[in-house]
């Protein structure tokens, strides 16, 4: 475990001076800011002036037990975490635990591995939260994207390179990453900002409208035609023009593209006189165009000539960093069109959408996030609450490297905790009889796994 970014404060209250001592070094060494305390009133007086990130109480203790601290601690602390240890383990103990608000519950003797590991993912929750309530605002970028992990950052420098240059720019990536928006920053932070911006579904519209589409058409160039119409080439003079979906052009449709991009000129259907565009191309794919050339279904002199520029837009399972920023821009920005307020997710439901694979990229985040907005009365976005595929993906990465006891053991008492402690209504929800849930109760209370 590598010492956190910050000196994030620990409160350790233990009426036992030994075990005080033990875990006071033991998490210094780790990098956190520790303070300690022998009892509950210690420890309220400690909070009174103190802010702290988590809390480790032992259960047991002269008066005030830790029980009462983990009330305490939930009722009127709400940026504080709690974790419980105690030497008398019980899975009733642990249910009331986490009924009450504690997010770890550890037996003791536990090892420092065991300690290090659990204070990790208390606190990790902790900064999910932090981060996913904080102002999006704050995170969004000078070309109005959101993010701020490494790759993105990336991609920001070379919206900034591309701005600064007339070059054409080849926009790569998954459907759902965010093409249009990189095209726009582009235009919008260069010298044509002022000019027009015209983006265009090349895969949305017919191929035999295609051209005239583009390019134009003059009055009777075919049946239909009553009137000359300037197609988006010359809507766009003097500013940008996005081709999205570029690889669904047809190969007629490519050499005239080919011909626009070298001599700068367009031919309006039905007209024999080429006509001068001053337009700066922005292009985009979803599709390794490479391989297309290998199949003949893209050209190569066309690719080059678009290529000048390539910038390769990451899907959103490799920016898990921005998947908090994301969820609180959209939930913020849905409901203040619908005048509710915005909503915040329990970190059960945040680890689930950090996990889930997200296939349709930031567009799927953000529907989903609107749906929530929309259907959600509550002001707190549950586990339930999210679609159905979503609660059933395994969380990536996540507890891995626990035995199959200890995930079975901490689900029963989880769902003991849901049901507030109601063994058939627990039995129903695993699908078992009552008389193997007792087995299973007992077997962990005999091992000491509560958790």
């Amino acid at each position: 475990m590598t010492p956190p970014p910050e000196k994030q404060r620990i409160l350790v209250v233990d009426d036992a001076v030994d075990t005080l001592e033990v875990l006071e070094r033991n998490l210094a060494s780790k990098g956190y800011q520790v303070h300690t305390a022998q009892d509950v009133p210690g420890a309220l007086r400690l909070l009174a002036d103190t802010v702290v990130d988590l809390v480790i109480t032992d259960l047991k203790m002269p008066g005030a037990s830790g029980m009462d601290l983990v009330r305490y601690v939930k009722e009127n602390l709400a940026d504080t975490e709690v974790m419980m240890i105690t030497g008398y383990a019980s899975v009733e103990g642990a249910v009331q635990a986490v009924k009450l608000g504690a997010e770890e519950y550890l037996s003791k003797p536990f090892t420092d591995e065991e300690l290090f590991l659990a204070v990790r993912k208390v606190l990790d929750k902790l900064r999910t939260r932090r981060a996913v309530q904080s102002k999006s605002d704050d995170v969004s970028s000078p070309h109005g994207i959101i993010g701020s992990s490494r790759v993105m950052q990336e991609v920001f420098k070379a919206i900034d390179k591309a701005a600064s240059t007339p070059a054409t720019v080849l926009i790569t990536g998954e459907s759902g990453t965010g093409k249009e928006l990189v095209a726009r920053a582009i235009h919008y932070s260069g010298p044509r900002a002022s000019s027009p911006f015209i983006p265009v579904n090349c895969g949305g519209i017919p191929q035999e409208l295609l051209e005239s589409e583009l390019f134009g058409y003059v009055k009777g160039a075919f049946t239909g035609a009553a009137t000359t119409r300037a197609g988006f080439f010359q809507t766009a003079d003097g500013g940008t023009i996005f081709l999205d979906e570029i690889s669904e052009t047809s190969p007629a449709m490519q050499v005239k593209l080919l011909r626009v991009l070298q001599d700068k000129e367009v031919f309006m259907v039905g007209s024999r006189k080429p006509e001068k565009v001053d337009v700066r191309i922005v292009a985009a794919s979803n599709k390794d165009l490479q391989s297309l050339i290998r199949k003949q279904g893209f050209r190569e002199d066309l690719y080059y000539r678009l290529n000048v520029i390539t910038i390769d837009l990451p899907p959103l399972r490799d920016r898990n960093d921005d998947i908090l920023m994301l969820i609180s821009h959209f939930a913020c920005k849905y409901a203040e069109e619908l005048d509710k307020q915005c909503p915040v997710f329990s970190d059960e439901a945040l680890s689930v959408l950090k996990g889930y694979h997200w296939p349709g990229n930031v567009r799927e985040l953000e529907n989903v996030v609107q749906r929530l907005v929309v259907m959600v009365e509550r002001d707190t976005v549950e586990v339930k609450d999210l679609p159905s595929l979503m609660r059933f993906q395994p969380p990536k990465g996540e507890g891995l490297d626990r035995t199959l006891a200890q995930v079975e053991a901490e689900y029963i008492t989880n769902v003991l905790a849901s049901v507030d402690g109601n063994k058939t209504r627990t039995a129903r929800i695993l699908g078992i009889d009552r008389k193997t849930l007792r087995e299973k109760l007992k077997r962990l209370e005999e091992s000491g796994t509560s958790q």
